[in-house]
């Protein structure tokens, strides 16, 4: 199952973006032997102003068609890491080919779009900065493919 990060903002050289490809890399080589991966990035801005609306038919542009859409929100579902891997393991085995994890801007995600989506997960109730959310997510896609290895990096 191919995993894609969909995001608003374009995350520039830094140690967001640091952590965020050593999680990747850690991803796409722990998951190909599970049949999860690789995780591809799609970065959209909108350039224009038009606000979460327009951010909102960006996203809609960059999940590929078909996949099952997971969007990051306060009001999403909280899940222990052990249970985001068998959420994973799920799809992966209910015969889904994409899933895209779609991340909106400063303000969120459009409600449309939000109400459209497949499922809702949630990092607490705090609200985190969206660059930090790449980071925690990618930790998380790789922490649930060690899960699901029987690799030692989780440890609960």
């Amino acid at each position: 199952m191919r995993v894609h990060l969909c995001a608003v903002g374009r995350l520039r050289d830094g140690p967001e973006r640091a952590l965020v490809e050593d999680y990747r890399s850690r991803f796409d080589r722990t998951g190909r032997l599970l049949g999860l991966g690789p995780l591809s990035e799609h970065e959209v801005e909108d350039r224009k102003g038009g606000g979460m609306t327009a951010e909102a038919a960006l996203l809609e542009r960059a999940v590929p068609a078909g996949a099952l859409v997971c969007v990051l929100d306060e009001r999403g579902k909280v899940m222990t890491s052990p249970e985001f891997a068998d959420q994973l393991a799920r799809w992966r085995d209910g015969g889904r080919q994409d899933v895209a994890f779609v991340i909106g801007g400063a303000d969120g995600l459009a409600s449309a779009f939000r109400d459209r989506a497949d499922a809702a997960l949630s990092f607490g109730r705090m609200v985190w900065p969206h660059m930090l959310v790449r980071v925690m997510l990618t930790e998380q896609l790789y922490r649930a493919a060690s899960i699901l290895a029987g690799a030692p990096y989780h440890r609960a």
